[in-house]
């Protein structure tokens, strides 16, 4: 199994009591930490307001932090889980994406999704299609980059896209492009741009429902006669791990009563309950059996959320001295 890790960024309420002036040393420390430790990649969200309620609260930009982490590490992975692509035109993505592969070296990932948070849609003036016409934008957005990725221009006369000869040069350091993670669970359409367009797919749910939605993306991969066993399979996990059950509660404890003022208690339980039924929340033996159990079932990469890491790191040290040397 490989393995990635969120920077905190604030969207979900984690650089709360942290000044905005101090929070991209923050960033910054976790992401060079992440990048001398064992971690495949680093991974941001790509969200304007925060959840699980839009607050005055501090959520920094996914692709402006793509490029200073760009320049700021050395060899980790960066990537979005995920972009949306409604929020920006897919030739000006392909552009900032291919020009951030160069700082980096050739470490971009693009993970990229249609989009959900309704929101921050309205609020910055995107209003907020139907979800056929999102996915619609999903499916044209992914053409325009894999051409300007591969042949350095694009031209789509799309229905919600039209370019003409989109020039994106210098082409993106890797090999056939920038690596497509393409993210969600739908059945009819997303798993279907996934088996068409994607190195990796992003997808959690439980066991039974993980194989479900693989089963469905084999069946689109033989459709169009792909080898499904090309495309990673990932999801996404929020952690928090104790040597014992006691301490994990501890932890998650502190994260409630963080947050608890910004977010209100009622979502501040939710959260709570949220996070006690992820398969990142107890003990190193717990989390890394249900790891374990997981890539049994096909799960190539898991990509993990510490929600306590702007404030304390001993979380992930347990994680990283422990559970990845066991599945990695």
């Amino acid at each position: 199994m490989r393995f990635g890790t969120f920077i905190p960024q604030g969207w979900r309420h984690d650089l709360v009591d942290i000044e905005p002036a101090d929070q991209w040393r923050v960033m910054c420390a976790l992401a060079q930490r992440a990048d001398s430790g064992p971690w495949e990649s680093l991974w941001v969200y790509d969200h304007f307001h925060t959840v699980p309620v839009p607050t005055e609260e501090a959520t920094h930009e996914a692709w402006t932090l793509m490029s200073a982490f760009a320049a700021a590490t050395d060899r980790i992975r960066l990537g979005q889980m995920c972009t949306c692509m409604g929020y920006r035109n897919p030739a000006y993505l392909a552009k900032v994406a291919a020009t951030v592969d160069h700082v980096s070296g050739g470490r971009t990932e693009m993970g990229i999704g249609g989009g959900w948070y309704e929101h921050e849609w309205k609020a910055y003036g995107y209003g907020f299609p139907r979800i056929g016409d999102r996915l619609g934008m999903l499916r044209e957005g992914v053409d325009i980059m894999r051409q300007a990725w591969t042949t350095g221009s694009a031209t789509l006369d799309g229905k919600h896209y039209q370019v003409d000869g989109a020039i994106v040069r210098p082409l993106p350091i890797q090999d056939g492009g920038i690596p497509m993670w393409i993210a969600g669970g739908g059945e009819k359409v997303t798993l279907r741009i996934a088996a068409e367009y994607a190195a990796y797919t992003n997808f959690t749910g439980t066991v039974e429902e993980f194989d479900h939605k693989s089963a469905v993306l084999r069946g689109h991969c033989d459709d169009i006669g792909r080898d499904a066993a090309t495309i990673v399979r990932s999801s996404n996990f929020n952690t928090i791990i104790g040597e014992t059950e006691a301490e994990a509660a501890e932890r998650l404890a502190a994260v409630i009563d963080r947050v608890a003022p910004h977010i209100g208690h009622e979502r501040a339980a939710a959260m709570d309950a949220d996070f006690r039924s992820s398969p990142g929340f107890g003990t190193v033996e717990q989390v890394t059996e249900r790891l374990a159990e997981r890539a049994d079932h096909g799960l190539g990469y898991a990509i993990h959320y510490f929600p306590e890491a702007a404030y304390d790191t001993s979380g992930m040290d347990l994680f990283e001295r422990h559970v990845i040397p066991a599945l990695a």
